[in-house]
C-alpha cells in the first residue's frame, strides 16, 4: 500500500535524521516532574508485583530501602505486595533502564537530547560490574554505590557535561562500531571514548582530587559504562517515530523478565506482549541455565535502532562471549537482521562487512513474513533476588507479539 510505503519512509527518515547529544545528569525527579513519591519505574511493558520475577522484586525492595521508604527488605516486600508502590514502565516516562531498569525520583539520570526533534530521553547511570541493582542486587554494598552515584558522581558528571556543552553521540557510536563495539554487550571502545571527552571537564569542575580520581577510575573500570548512554540515545531517536499513521516500524522492544513487549509506530503506544524467552549463552563459573531468569530490560531499544545483535558483525569478539558461535560467524547475524529491516544506516557502518550500514527500521510485516525474530544480545540475571548477573547470551524476540501487532496494525488500516 502506498500509505505504508510513505509512512515507513518517513519513519526511517526520522531515525536517520536524529541528532542525539548527551547534555546533562540530573535527579530523576527534575527530569521527570510526574515521577512522584513511592513511584517506581521498571523495565519492560506494564507488570504488577504478583507477576514480577525474582530479580525485579529484589530491585524493587532494594530501591525502596535506598529511597528511605522502608526500614528493610522484608518490610519493602510486604508493602509492595500491599500495593504501596506505584509501578510503571520507564517507557511511559521518556525513560529506559537496563535489566530490572529501576528508576526512582532521587536517582541521577543521564539526559540525551535529540536536537533534530527537540525531545529528551533519560537513563540511570550504569552501576558497573558485579552485584548491582540492575541484576536484582539489593544489599548494603549495592545501596552504598547508588548513594555515591546520587551524591557525588552524578552531580560531578552533570556539571562536566554542562561545562563542555554536551557530547554528540552519533559520531561517537560511528567510531565505536569501527573499534569493535556493538553497543549492547560490548561497549569498551565507546566507554573509553566517553571518558576521553569527560575527563578534562571533570578535572575542571571537581576540586577534590580524591573525588576526581574515584570518578575517573569508576568510568575507566566499567566496560559497560556507555550502555546506559546508548539506551537513552536509542529512546531519544525512536520517540519521534511514534504515532506515524500507516507505519509498521517497531518503535520499542522491552522485557521485564516475565513478558516481552513491542510498540509499533502506526498503533501508537499500545503494547503487544508475549511470554519472554530464555537466553542461550555462557555462564560464569558456578552457575548454569538452571540458575537463570528469563530475559529482561529496556536495553533492546539499541536493537531497535540497528545496534546490539543487529550490529554483531562489528563486534566479532562478543560472539564468543555471549555464546553466539565463532567470531567468523558474527557477520551472519547482521546479514540476517537486514532481512527484517527497511534499510541501512549510512552513518553507522561496519568495516568488516565492507562498510555495510547497520540494519535499520524493524518492519513487523517482514518479521512475520520471514519468521525471523530480532536477535538480541543480553546479560543473564540469577532467577533469585539479590544475587546478580550469572552470564551473558543471545535471545530471540518471541514471534507471537509481532503477529499480534500485525493484526492490530491491519485493523488500523481497515484491512480486517
Amino acid at each position: 500500500m502506498d500509505l505504508i510505503e510513505r509512512a515507513n519512509k518517513e519513519a526511517v527518515r526520522r531515525m536517520l535524521a536524529g541528532d542525539p547529544v548527551l547534555v546533562d545528569v540530573i535527579p530523576a525527579e527534575q527530569a521527570i516532574p510526574t515521577l512522584g513519591e513511592r513511584m517506581i519505574l521498571h523495565a519492560g511493558p506494564p507488570i504488577d508485583w504478583a507477576r514480577m520475577c525474582g530479580p525485579m522484586r529484589g530491585a524493587v525492595t532494594g530501591v525502596a530501602c535506598f529511597e528511605g521508604w522502608t526500614a528493610n527488605l522484608e518490610a519493602a516486600a510486604e508493602q509492595a505486595a500491599a500495593g504501596a508502590f506505584a509501578l510503571h514502565p520507564n517507557h511511559h516516562f521518556d525513560a529506559v533502564g537496563p535489566m530490572t531498569g529501576i528508576t526512582t525520583r532521587s536517582q541521577p539520570v543521564m539526559v540525551v537530547e535529540n536536537r533534530a526533534f527537540g525531545n529528551r530521553a533519560y537513563c540511570t547511570i550504569n552501576e558497573g560490574l558485579g552485584k548491582v541493582m540492575r541484576f536484582g542486587g539489593n544489599d548494603e554494598e549495592v545501596l552504598n554505590r547508588l548513594r555515591w552515584l546520587r551524591d557525588d558522581f552524578g552531580p560531578a558528571m552533570g556539571a562536566a557535561l554542562r561545562e563542555m556543552g554536551g557530547i554528540p553521540l552519533k559520531s561517537l557510536v560511528a567510531r565505536g562500531l569501527t573499534m569493535g563495539d556493538e553497543m549492547h554487550q560490548r561497549n569498551v571502545a565507546c566507554s573509553g571514548l566517553t571518558l576521553r571527552h569527560l575527563a578534562p571537564a571533570l578535572a575542571r569542575v571537581t576540586q577534590d582530587r580524591d573525588a576526581l580520581a574515584r570518578a575517573l577510575a569508576f568510568i575507566g573500570g566499567n566496560d559497560q559504562f556507555f550502555l546506559n548512554i546508548a539506551m537513552a540515545l536509542g529512546k531519544a531517536i525512536m520517540d519521534p517515530v511514534r504515532g506515524i499513521e500507516g507505519s509498521s516500524v517497531v518503535t520499542a522492544m522491552a522485557r521485564n523478565g516475565t513478558d516481552f513487549g513491542i510498540r509499533v509506530s502506526g498503533t501508537g503506544d499500545t503494547w503487544f506482549t508475549a511470554p519472554v524467552e530464555m537466553p542461550e549463552g555462557l555462564y560464569f563459573p558456578g552457575f548454569s541455565a538452571a540458575d537463570a531468569n528469563p530475559d529482561m530490560g529496556d536495553s533492546t531499544i539499541v536493537e531497535t535502532i540497528g545496534l546490539g545483535g543487529f550490529a554483531m558483525g562489528a563486534a566479532p569478539a562478543v560472539a564468543g562471549f555471549v555464546g553466539a558461535g565463532a567470531a567468523s560467524e558474527a557477520g551472519n547475524f547482521t546479514r540476517t537482521m537486514a532481512e527484517i529491516t527497511l534499510g541501512e544506516n549510512p552513518e553507522w557502518t561496519i568495516p568488516a562487512l565492507d562498510y555495510f550500514g547497520v540494519p535499520t527500521g524493524i518492519d513487523i510485516r517482514l518479521v512475520v513474513e520471514t519468521g525471523l525474530a530480532p536477535t538480541i544480545n543480553t546479560g543473564i540475571a540469577h532467577k533469585e533476588p539479590g544475587i546478580g548477573q550469572v552470564g551473558a547470551g543471545v535471545v530471540r524476540a518471541p514471534l507471537a507479539c509481532f503477529r499480534e501487532a500485525l493484526l492490530a496494525f491491519a485493523e488500523t488500516l481497515g484491512v480486517l
